[in-house]
């Protein structure tokens, strides 16, 4: 089953550079489609720059997943400056291509706390370079590096299989800073009159957040949802009983504070698994926690 996660996890898609998953998403979905439910209306091009979205039926609700990661930009004299907040110890290897072929280098950390690459040549500057794909999966666990968001990715395309109705949104630029939410919003508000958002992400492990125990409903993080909506979402799991955690955090952000910060009248919560070591080189998962992210998500899609 896990095969999809295995291969989205190896697409380079640094903030700013989704355009290799952008044409792994229209990939997949082309070869895959058929065998879905219901066929989807196909969104993207210069409006959508390197987003994709996915239109089914007569959408009521429509569920997030961005499709970067953290990642570097190479500056000049073997310089990395982060994109977004990757954690390092130093010794991570890291990829990522120039004009002049392939690389795979090394990542020194400097006692001030900057970041350099480790490489037989220059690397031209502007380069992205991404941690190396190294997925491990056994009878409980996937441990990789960018689970962040790739299990959100995995669990659209999932729930495309049987979707009657909704909209599947891969959205651009979440690890820094955001950017492309607020048109991909309107797209859909003023086209299809959606009102209810999901977003497709991990969260992290926590004092009250564990492994097993089920997908995450968020309360809060940075931002407040509405809590009618969450407590609604919350009632759906109960009532098919699908086993859930209940987040309350004060730190942390998603798609959804762009969602909320909207001029539209939209309603949404984060709903999806924990992981432990975010936007290191090492995340984790458990699988049960996927897949009742997964039941939820079909649930939610289809009576919300």
């Amino acid at each position: 089953m896990f095969r999809l996660l295995n291969s989205l996890c190896k697409v380079h898609s640094p903030s700013g550079e989704e355009v290799y998953m952008k044409q792994f998403i229209l990939s997949y979905v082309q070869a895959n489609a058929k065998y879905w439910r219901s066929q989807p209306q196909i969104f993207h091009g210069d409006l959508f720059q390197d987003c994709v979205v996915l239109v089914f039926g007569t959408p009521r609700t429509a569920a997030f997943a961005h499709m970067d990661t953290t990642g570097f930009t190479v500056r000049y004299q073997n310089q990395l400056i982060p994109i977004g907040s990757p954690e390092v110890q130093g010794g991570e290897q890291l990829t990522g291509r120039d004009e002049l072929g392939e690389i795979a280098c090394g990542l020194e950390l400097h006692d001030d706390g900057h970041c350099y690459h480790r490489f037989g040549r220059a690397i031209s500057p502007g380069t992205s370079l991404a941690f190396k794909n190294s997925f491990v999966e056994n009878d409980t666990f996937i441990i990789s590096p960018y689970l962040d968001n790739r299990v959100g990715m995995f669990n659209l395309l999932k729930v495309a299989e049987t979707i009657a109705h909704g909209a599947l949104v891969f959205s651009c630029w979440e690890e820094h800073g955001g950017g492309s939410v607020p048109y991909l919003v309107k797209f859909l508000y003023e086209n299809f009159g959606i009102s209810k958002m999901l977003i497709s992400d991990i969260t992290w492990i926590s004092d009250g957040i564990d492994f097993d125990e089920g997908v995450v409903i968020s309360n809060r993080d940075r931002n407040i949802p509405r809590r009618s909506f969450v407590q609604h979402i919350t009632r759906v799991a109960m009532q098919h009983g699908i086993r859930f955690q209940q987040e309350v955090e004060a730190h942390g952000s998603s798609d959804g504070r762009e969602i909320q910060i909207s001029p539209y009248p939209i309603d949404w919560c984060f709903v999806g698994p924990p992981i432990a070591d975010a936007h290191s080189d090492h995340e984790s998962v458990a699988k049960k926690d996927i897949h009742s992210t997964i039941e939820l998500y079909k649930v939610l899609m289809a009576q919300l």
